[in-house]
């Protein structure tokens, strides 16, 4: 290692050095495939000769190695990226390392990803971004199970440029058989899932061979080398500044009252001063003004590019919106087909509103029963109801207002999304939008003369929905019910939906699944609100046991016309009353998925009314329930 010598340029001169690179083109790649295929250990090879190490780095890496390492008394590479206490430990990849490095040619990000199946997420997360994949395996193992799935996932991401690396070559002879019996296994099965082309290389990311230079001990391989391929591949942001110009508005700009700038990123394309552009969704068109960017305004900006750009008119534009070429923008829809990657230990359920954040936007989505799973070893298509953690599949999405969209196979910025679970805000899902669904340009809304307005005027009252949840047997019918007998007296409209007869007749096909309960309660939802349209006060009577459901009802209804009723019952009293039996048959296990017992009940956190059923009668909840919603006393019945 004496012989290892840094660019002598960082030491006297970093901002030299640093001009020196800025030049250069940048290709981000990951490196994936199956546990132990080597994928640390060659990111920390690449770093060393490419001269990316310091001396104080090095030092440590010569310590860490004799301490932790798995190589004996040689440098173990993959310290250089295995930086968590959990990944030394185990000698595994856990969570996502970039590193940077660079050559004579081009600056490289590299993304060293987990392989275990349990860390997939993490793989996807390093993928998206990534121009460039490489695939390691084994030489001694083949192509594995998690070598198909990364392919799979590569392949939907759609990253274009893909190297076959066929590691730790020196553990099996450098033999040439082997190299080829496993580029031929591999070619068979990225053939049926779509891969067009590959390039394979015989490598060894321990030992150096056909890393920075072609190998001898390969004498039969004919090139290119690791390092000369990933400097020559072409960039894909080479082919998106070819592409219509996009530009998804991140933030407005308003320093001054003389200033209103829109900034962002530019997905694809280029724009100058004086081009027509238009604004999605809205469809608005105007001209570019200026665009600003660090070191004052530009002549022209491309795609890659941060800037800010002024329009020449006052339209309305705001984060989420997206600035197009006015003679080729994208589309808009609210129901599309996707493909989703599921990230989450806890399953798919269908029809419940997940956030969908797709570029600067943000949604609220449901997603359908999934069409079908792709199995990662065949590419064949699986049945299956929903998704769970690391199955892929294809699923129709809606979301609550139409999005600015563009297949994923068009643009990844436009196409690309994920889902997040609206109470632990965590990550649940990324997905590819394919196309939206023709029925999503074929139905429209039809205008109508007589709207909700005119409906609650005739009716002299100001629509609402009371929505009564708690456990079953807490009272919430019985106090619905006489809630509406004291409106009925005041001569208001009503409506009431109780859980039990809607599951006799709109409702008759749905189960006590989590799906089902959340179908259920979507229905209701939207019927609450066409009765609300019509002007009525509607009441319904549900366990709704997911806040999430109660809160996408509430998102459907004007502010302030949603009113959450919690019948607060304690479970054992709710089971001491058990008008129906039906707890003590949960306990029995003669039924299955009930409220309290063997599924969950998410209570409200914050709801309009609380009734507490323990120290309040029906009869007085109903009284004070119409003084809170009518502000008065009802006729005593």
């Amino acid at each position: 290692m004496t012989s290892y010598r840094p660019d002598a340029l960082i030491a006297s001169d970093i901002s030299a050095y640093l001009a020196l690179h800025q030049s250069k083109s940048l290709l981000r790649f990951i490196t994936c495939g199956s546990v132990d295929d080597g994928k640390s250990t060659l990111i920390g090879r690449l770093l060393y000769d490419s001269k990316q190490i310091f001396e104080d780095q090095l030092s440590a890496l010569e310590s860490d190695s004799r301490r932790v390492g798995t190589q004996g008394q040689e440098i173990d590479f993959a310290l250089l990226v295995d930086g968590l206490a959990a990944e030394r430990e185990q000698g595994i990849t856990i969570d996502v390392a970039y590193r940077f490095f660079a050559t004579e040619k081009r600056k490289f990000i590299v993304a060293d990803t987990p392989g275990h199946e349990q860390y997939t997420r993490n793989m996807v997360t390093g993928a998206s971004t990534a121009d460039l994949a490489v695939i390691l395996i084994d030489a001694r193992k083949g192509v594995l199970t998690q070598t198909r799935r990364h392919s799979h996932l590569t392949h939907l991401l759609g990253i274009r440029h893909i190297v076959l690396a066929v590691n730790k070559m020196d553990l099996v002879g450098y033999d040439q058989a082997v190299f080829d019996r496993i580029v031929g296994d591999y070619r068979a099965f990225a053939e049926s899932m779509g891969i067009a082309a590959f390039t394979p290389i015989p490598i060894s990311g321990f030992k150096g061979d056909n890393i920075t230079g072609l190998s001898g001990n390969m004498p039969w391989f004919a090139g290119p080398a690791l390092i000369g391929h990933l400097e020559t591949v072409e960039l894909d942001v080479d082919a998106d500044r070819a592409k219509p110009f996009r530009l998804p508005v991140q933030w407005v700009n308003r320093p001054n009252l003389d200033f209103r700038g829109f900034a962002g990123m530019i997905s694809s394309g280029s724009i100058k001063p004086g081009d027509k552009v238009r604004i999605l969704p809205s469809g608005r068109t105007t001209s570019v003004s200026r665009i600003v960017a660090l070191g004052g305004d530009r002549a022209e900006a491309v795609a890659g590019e941060s800037v800010t750009i002024t329009l020449a008119d006052e339209v309305d534009c705001s984060r989420g919106d997206v600035l197009a070429a006015m003679d080729a923008p994208p589309q808009a829809a609210d129901q599309f087909q996707a493909t989703i990657v599921w990230m989450d230990q806890a399953e798919l359920l269908p029809g419940r509103g997940y956030w969908l954040k797709l570029g600067t936007q943000t949604v609220t989505a449901t997603v359908q029963p999934p069409k079908h799973l792709v199995c990662v070893n065949s590419s064949a298509e699986l049945s299956g109801k929903t998704l769970e953690l690391n199955d892929i599949g294809v699923a129709e999405v809606y979301t609550d207002r139409p999005v600015v969209f563009e297949p994923y196979a068009d643009s990844h910025d436009l196409g690309g999304f994920i889902l997040i679970d609206k109470a632990s805000n965590a990550t649940v899902a990324a997905g590819m939008l394919n196309f939206s669904l023709r029925r999503a340009q074929n139905v429209h809304w039809q205008a109508t003369e007589i709207n909700r307005e005119a409906h609650a005027r005739q009716k002299n009252q100001s629509p609402r929905l009371l929505w009564f949840t708690g456990l079953s047997g807490s009272g919430k019918s019985t106090i619905a019910n006489l809630v509406e007998q004291r409106l009925h007296a005041l001569g208001k409209h009503s409506f009431l939906l109780d859980g039990d007869n809607v599951r006799h007749g709109l409702n008759r096909d749905l189960g006590f699944t989590d799906a089902d309960r959340i179908e259920n309660i979507r229905r209701v939802g939207e019927v609450a609100k066409l009765m609300t349209d019509a002007g009525l006060i509607v009441l319904t009577a549900f366990i709704s046991p997911f806040r999430a459901e109660r809160e996408l009802v509430r998102s459907l209804m004007p502010e302030g016309e949603f009113v959450e009723i919690f019948i607060d019952t304690p479970l054992e009293e709710a089971e001491r009353r058990d008008v129906k039996g039906l707890y003590r048959k949960a306990r029995a296990g003669e039924i299955a998925h009930f409220t309290g017992i063997s599924s969950p009940y998410e209570a409200p956190q914050d709801p309009e009314i609380r009734i507490d059923t323990t120290r309040m009668t029906p009869e007085d909840a109903a009284e004070w329930i119409v003084e809170k919603i009518m502000g008065t006393w009802s006729p005593v019945i």
